[in-house]
């Protein structure tokens, strides 16, 4: 390894979130679901699952770093005493990789949750994982207990996806999603997040990001987001859900803007609670990270 590796910011930083997981109790691990296709997540050892009782969250990340990178805040609130908490990379993402060119995001999570030995849980989504936790609860409604969608634009119809061209001044998804350069990466970061501190990071800083979190699997990944069939037309395909569900919107979300949380309440049926966080975009696990929390603890064990 170099000593420009050796000095990476990126890498300095993963390595404190792998020690923050590991503090909090969880391990990394590797499991195959089935002959083509192995995931990675995080979650507490295997020795530990026939007697703890405690009720189980899955945590499913959003289109872009792997799944320690945008959970860690909620991993070390919930972990240590609330749930017992799985935090899978997504496939392609992380170190989840799969040769088949059949397969859903939604049936490898089930397939995951399933091959640990757990028959219920709750699931949590943000953004690109909110589509897999809607599908999920859609799909296995007698495994999925409550569903949580945050910042998940699943009800985008085709205005939706150009207008948000627009806003990133990008001529495809892929430039706005997966970005090359620090330009678009800084784009990227301008929409995501409310501070403007982060827009005033040195190129240096975001290229580093980039070769650390952005190209690894970067032509499956441009595949993933061609494959997704949101925003292509102005008609919509979201049935409501039999679950209790919470949707939780940052109010200044400039990937996702906030009339599409009241819109998706609507859609979702009578069971849908929306929770605004004030002054966050689209990442209010991360901005506004004891507020989520507090809503989503609140929303999970109100009933128990």
């Amino acid at each position: 390894m170099s000593l420009l590796s050796y000095l990476s910011p990126t890498r300095l930083l993963e390595g404190y979130l792998r020690r923050c997981l590991t503090a909090a109790g969880l391990t990394s691990q590797t499991l195959s679901i089935d002959s083509e296709t192995t995931i990675h997540f995080w979650g507490p050892s295997p020795l530990d699952n026939r007697t703890d009782k405690r009720p189980v969250m899955l945590l499913l990340h959003g289109f872009g770093p792997s799944s320690m990178w945008q959970w860690r805040r909620q991993i070390q609130a919930f972990s240590p005493s609330a749930f017992r908490l799985y935090c899978p990379d997504l496939v392609f993402f992380g170190d989840s990789t799969s040769s088949s060119t059949n397969r859903s995001e939604a049936e490898c999570m089930e397939k995951l949750m399933e091959k640990i030995g757990i028959e219920k849980f709750n699931v949590v989504g943000t953004s690109y994982g909110g589509f897999v936790a809607y599908h999920m609860a859609k799909m296995w409604p007698q495994k999925v207990e409550k569903v949580v969608i945050a910042s998940s634009g699943i009800n985008m119809r085709k205005c939706d996806s150009e207008s948000l061209l627009q806003r990133s001044n990008c001529e495809c998804i892929e430039k706005v999603m997966l970005p090359s350069t620090a330009t678009e990466l800084r784009t990227l970061m301008g929409l995501a997040s409310s501070s403007r501190i982060v827009r005033m990071f040195p190129d240096a800083l975001w290229n580093d990001v980039i070769s650390n979190l952005y190209q690894k699997n970067r032509k499956e990944k441009v595949e993933l987001l061609k494959g997704v069939t949101l925003g292509r037309d102005e008609k919509l395909s979201i049935d409501p859900l039999s679950q209790e569900i919470l949707i939780i919107w940052g109010d200044k979300d400039q990937i996702f803007p906030v009339k599409m949380a009241y819109e998706l309440k609507e859609i979702l049926g009578d069971k849908t609670k929306l929770e605004l966080i004030e002054n966050t975009s689209h990442v209010p696990q991360i901005e506004c990270a004891q507020e989520f929390n507090n809503v989503v603890l609140k929303f999970l064990k109100g009933s128990q």
